[in-house]
């Protein structure tokens, strides 16, 4: 496995080291002469194509440093600006923008870094794989024209003049590969680290950002609870309180027949009692939609299970959790499983669904697996196979999540499996 991973790190930063080289270089250039030109009229238009184009480059590479290294860089750029005016004021205001976003500045700086340093570094790990090839192969002969032609050849720190010495750098080259295994991947990890000190986020901007997402949260917390009470409302002006009124009435006129009509009455209070307990049951199942019993007394794991036992397909249900999180996180937990197993069992076509609930690294994680035909939309998106409600259950879960700094991720390709991921940041008690 070191090997492989050796061997993998070495490609890695092969490729770093040549794509990157040209892609910082040609980045940087077309990004400074666009500002330069700006003077002109020209810079107008075409800044912020190039910084857009910087920006897609080091979103990549971000990714790229998540899945090589496991380094995760935010990113630092604000994602909901307003839509620019039509037109040359357009293009300035736009300028203006990009010109005064710190993040733009330090975009410019990691290029410069990413193609000289960073270029050095990527390019280690291909180095250590290319000498451990290249000792033994000269050790092999090829040492003797190479000599005749140019005198004592240098491999490395070696001066290889003779077979000796080529025994020597073959032993050396070796010794490289054997470094290699052991350091490739903590390279690439650096070579990562390095990246990640202009690529993420300043202080300022981490607050900024900060402060927008919690506006945000708090107004999609504002709008669900809104949207919650409305349903209150609804279920109980058409449910209870219309049988409540129902009831009343015939206890009127069981009050007018008990004397003349003692039978009609019976019947009459007979069904009176039937509509009570149907009054009763509707406010037992609204009180169970505001908060489960079985959350608030047992806890989310058996809250869970409980709620896997009422849907229509099989759900196996595997929960490891070493304490409770408070109400609202539990709750929110809740009512995002049961509303992505009520989209599996409406849409998905699957036969089974899994549920796996743990806490780790500060977060309860939540995953959501069934075996259906997939082509689920992202939340918000539209159309789509699995939630025929065009993600927008999907997006009401998002957004219940995010009043927790939650996430929510979805994995449908089409023919599946489905995945919906959750995590919540919380501790356990």
């Amino acid at each position: 496995m070191k090997v492989r991973n050796a061997l993998l790190a070495g490609a890695r930063g092969l490729w770093l080291a040549i794509f990157g080289l040209v892609a910082s270089i040609l980045l940087f250039v077309l990004t400074v002469l666009s500002i330069c030109f700006i003077v002109l009229g020209i810079g107008l238009v075409t800044t912020p194509v190039a910084v857009r184009a910087v920006r897609a480059y080091a979103d990549t590479r971000r990714g790229q440093a998540e899945a090589w290294a496991g380094v995760r860089i935010p990113t630092p750029y604000h994602r909901t600006r307003p839509a620019p005016r039509a037109g040359i004021v357009g293009h300035v205001e736009q300028c203006v923008a990009l010109l005064k976003d710190k993040a733009t500045w330090r975009d410019l700086q990691w290029l410069l870094m990413d193609m000289t340093v960073g270029t050095v570094i990527a390019l280690l790990p291909a180095t250590l794989l290319l000498y451990t090839v290249w000792g033994p192969v000269l050790a092999l002969g090829v040492w003797k024209p190479i000599v005749r032609a140019d005198g004592t050849f240098w491999f490395a720190f070696v001066p290889v003049s003779d077979q000796f010495t080529a025994n020597l750098a073959a032993a050396t080259g070796v010794g490289f590969g054997i470094l290699g295994v052991f350091v490739n991947r903590h390279l690439m990890r650096g070579h990562a680290l390095l990246a990640q000190q202009l690529l993420r986020p300043t202080r300022e901007r981490e607050l900024a950002l900060r402060v927008d997402h919690l506006t945000e949260s708090r107004h999609d917390a504002v709008d669900s609870s809104a949207a919650e009470l409305r349903r209150i409302e609804r279920d109980l002006h058409d449910g209870a309180q219309a049988r409540l009124v129902a009831m009343g009435m015939s206890l009127g006129t069981v009050e007018a027949l008990i004397e003349k009509d003692p039978a009609q009455a019976k019947r009459l209070l007979a069904a009176a009692r039937a509509d009570s307990a149907e009054a009763l049951t509707e406010l037992r199942d609204l009180v169970r939609g505001i908060h489960p019993p079985v959350l608030a007394e047992r806890g989310l794991g058996d809250a869970v299970r409980a709620l896997a036992l009422r849907m229509p397909l099989p759900v196996e249900v595997d929960v490891e959790l070493a304490g409770r999180a408070e109400a609202p996180v539990e709750s929110a937990a809740y009512f995002a499983v049961s509303e992505v197993l009520t989209n599996a069992a409406k849409h998905s076509g699957a036969r089974r669904v899994w549920v796996d609930v743990h806490h780790a690294d500060g977060s309860l994680r939540i995953a959501v697996t069934d075996n259906g035909r997939g082509g689920a939309p992202q939340p918000g998106a539209a159309g789509g196979g699995g939630d025929k409600n065009g993600g927008t259950g999907l997006l009401g879960i998002e957004r219940r999540l995010g009043a927790f700094d939650g996430v929510l991720a979805v994995s449908s390709p089409a023919g599946g499996p489905t995945m919906v991921t959750m995590e919540i940041p919380c501790v356990l008690v």
